[in-house]
């Protein structure tokens, strides 16, 4: 479909296949993002949704099923492919920030562009100045990043994960390190971004009360998907 920016048809991931220890984290799983959408996934921990996000953001392989981005399989896509594909559709955030300390909240935001471009220009840094502004930072844009506060600096994440303006932004856990203000904060910003731009969101969290102002609720359980509803239809705990 047009309106489809990610589809997965019978996603299974195992580990040290083969072996007497080969375990199975992922089972057929099924699911789909339509361009634009805000959704949650939830489940306990060990459920597989650090696994299924992996598989997502072409950081890890499924052992077998389909994982169609934007149109392209990425199983006919080699390390390089995926790596190209990853770098140009798909945007990360953390529970931490993973920011480099050296770099200020500008360099930051500007090393996707650096990565993909292998060298800095005139446009890059523009893109990341108006990123920067997008989220509120610009006063902060030349100060170092361990000099912010945890709030700020999971907002230079943001920027830095639009920086390359992907169709989906994959989020796990981005509110876990902040108290309920700045997670607040944080939630509302991804929001802004996701109705302003029509970029995806699928965002990891164990906050239901976050969970619910999402488009739609994907629970995982046990590597499989039990539950996709509206905020609301789910029950809670």
């Amino acid at each position: 479909m047009a309106d489809q920016v990610l589809a997965l048809q019978g996603i299974s991931k195992a580990y040290n296949v083969g072996t007497e220890v080969e375990t199975e984290v992922l089972h057929g799983v099924d699911l789909d993002l339509k361009r634009g959408e805000f959704c949650a996934l939830i489940g306990p921990s060990g459920s597989g949704k650090s696994t299924l996000l992996n598989v997502i953001g072409l950081l890890d392989r499924p052992t077998s099923g389909q994982l169609i981005i934007q149109g392209h399989d990425t199983g006919a896509l080699d390390d390089a492919g995926l790596t190209r594909l990853r770098g140009s559709s798909i945007g990360f955030v953390f529970q931490y920030h993973h920011l480099i300390s050296a770099f200020t909240a500008l360099e930051n935001v500007m090393m996707p562009l650096l990565v993909q471009r292998g060298f800095p220009d005139s446009a890059m840094h523009k893109r990341a100045e108006e990123l920067l502004a997008q989220v509120g930072l610009t006063r902060w844009r030349n100060n170092n990043a361990m000099s912010m506060s945890g709030g700020q600096q999971q907002r230079v994440a943001i920027a830095r994960a639009l920086a390359v303006n992907p169709a989906i932004v994959l989020a796990d856990e981005p509110t876990g390190n902040l108290d309920s203000k700045s997670a607040d904060t944080v939630f509302e910003l991804m929001r802004d971004v996701n109705r302003a731009s029509g970029t995806s969101f699928l965002v990891v969290t164990h906050n239901m009360a976050l969970a619910r102002r999402c488009d739609r609720i994907i629970e995982v359980v046990d590597g499989r998907i039990t539950g996709a509803a509206a905020p609301g239809a789910l029950a809670t705990n």
